[in-house]
Formats: C-alpha cells, sequence, structure tokens
C-alpha cells in the first residue's frame, strides 16, 4: 500500500519552498541527461513508457507545466502501462511500533482487494497527517472493494496520477 506523507502540491510552488528553490530544482531536471531525468521520473510513476514520455518532454518553463504534462501522460497510459506501474509502487507496510491487530488488518484488507482486483492498492494521502493514515486506508479499501472492476480502474489510475503529481513536486524541490 503506497502511502504519501507529502503535502499536495500547489500550482507555481510546492508548500513551504521558496518559489526560487522550485525554479532551481525544475532547472535541475530540465537540464538533467535523458537517462538520470528518465530513472528520477520513474521513482515518480513506475510506468517507463510514462517516465520516457515526461523526460522527452523536457524542458518544463514552471511547475504548472510539469505537472500537466504529468496529468496528461497519466491519462495516456494504457492497461500494461497503469499494470506496470503498480507493480513498481513499494509493498504496503506501518511504523513497526504500530500495534499487530493493525498490521492484521491492514494485510487482510490488501489481500481482500488483491483477491478482487489483481495488484495492489494505491491511496494518496497527501492531505492526511500520518496519524490518519491507516485508518484511511482501511476505509478506502473498504469502499473501492464495492465498486466494479472499471471504476475501480478508473479510481486506481487517478491515484497514480495523484501520486506522481505529488512525487513530482517532490522531485523538484529537493537536491538530486
Amino acid at each position: 500500500m503506497p502511502v504519501q506523507h507529502r503535502r499536495p502540491p500547489q500550482v507555481g510552488g510546492a508548500p513551504g519552498v521558496p518559489s526560487a528553490d522550485v525554479a532551481a530544482g525544475l532547472a535541475r531536471f530540465n537540464e538533467a541527461p535523458f537517462a538520470t531525468a528518465e530513472a528520477a521520473l520513474l521513482e515518480c510513476c513506475g510506468s517507463l513508457r510514462w517516465a520516457h514520455r515526461m523526460a522527452a518532454h523536457r524542458p518544463f518553463p514552471d511547475l504548472a507545466s510539469l505537472l500537466a504534462a504529468s496529468d496528461e501522460a497519466g491519462y495516456d497510459l494504457a492497461p500494461r502501462d497503469v499494470a506496470e506501474a503498480l507493480a513498481a509502487e513499494p509493498a504496503p507496510c506501518l511504523h513497526h511500533d504500530a500495534p499487530r491487530a493493525a498490521h492484521l488488518a491492514l494485510q487482510a484488507a490488501h489481500a481482500a482487494y488483491e483477491s478482487r482486483f489483481g495488484h495492489s492498492f494505491v491511496i494518496c494521502l497527501d492531505a492526511l497527517p500520518p496519524s490518519q493514515h491507516v485508518d484511511q486506508v482501511l476505509a478506502g479499501i473498504r469502499v473501492r472493494l464495492a465498486h466494479e472492476v472499471d471504476e475501480e480502474r478508473a479510481v486506481t489510475a487517478d491515484e497514480l496520477r495523484r501520486l506522481a503529481r505529488s512525487r513530482l513536486v517532490e522531485l523538484v524541490t529537493e537536491d538530486w
């Protein structure tokens, strides 16, 4: 269960990061060798097609353009590209100090979800504090287990796009 601990992206800047830092990070990203940029992008979304397309469309003039391109590339992913991205998502985990019951509940919920839909559960939790993540994941799985396969496919693709956006903001606001 990939869980995001980051805040939602803000067009024009990132929360708590001066716009000059975003501009500098975006410049580093734009100037990076293709292979380096593609590898960094694969950490944002595990689809090689998405990462290749994003790296090829550089330079991006600003964060808003980068995020718009990410959304567009995400909407264009074929089912096999989405499957590739889902396969690259990290395994679910809780802090080792979490109660055993929480670990078991999360494990059981993930197993039920994967059995029903054939892939891992993804959700972007940027707007929530870490203390609410487990509850939101469990609630999200419970709600999404009731979805039809096509509906869940669309929700999963949307969550992957949200995760990619969040990770892109982090990419251009950190030294890499």
